[in-house]
């Protein structure tokens, strides 16, 4: 129960956050600034609720565990979180939540290719389908928002 409830404040908070970010950017924060503050305040939070609940007698640090940790902080949060805070800043935020929906089939993707995890054709059905879904909800809104605009002009 508490994994679940976790799992939904973390979604709640990140949705929050997005949309605060983008209200309270300026020109005069670089994103990568505001990367770096926001990754310290969430590492720091992290490593207070990791202490205060967890169990570090299982953990055991591989070459393997150490590289995979280190890919995520580069490639995950590093490069992955400062685009998204500048894509906030130049995007709307509905077109920047859909990475949410894209990101699974990327990392299916990374999986297949680097760990040569299997890939069925259910799998490869169901990216097709999110990337389209994606592309077309993306699409739709840009066209719904011009065939707005018209009606504006034309009255």
């Amino acid at each position: 129960m508490w994994a679940s409830l976790s799992l939904l404040f973390s979604a709640f908070i990140w949705a929050l956050g997005s949309v605060l970010s983008k209200r309270w950017q300026s020109e005069d924060i670089d994103p990568f600034s505001a990367t770096a503050w926001q990754m310290l305040a969430a590492g720091l939070a992290n490593l207070i609720f990791a202490v205060a609940v967890g169990d570090f007698s299982r953990v055991v640090w591989t070459a393997r565990g150490i590289a995979a940790v280190w890919y995520l902080v580069i490639c995950g949060s590093l490069i992955g979180y400062t685009a998204y805070i500048w894509l906030l800043a130049h995007v709307p935020t509905s077109k920047v939540s859909t990475y949410a929906y894209v990101n699974p089939v990327v990392a299916v993707f990374l999986g297949w290719l680097v760990l040569h995890e299997p890939v069925d054709a259910y799998i490869v059905a169901g990216s097709v389908i999110v990337i389209a879904s994606v592309a077309l909800v993306t699409t739709a809104k840009v066209r719904a928002k011009t065939q707005s605009e018209e009606m504006v002009a034309a009255d």
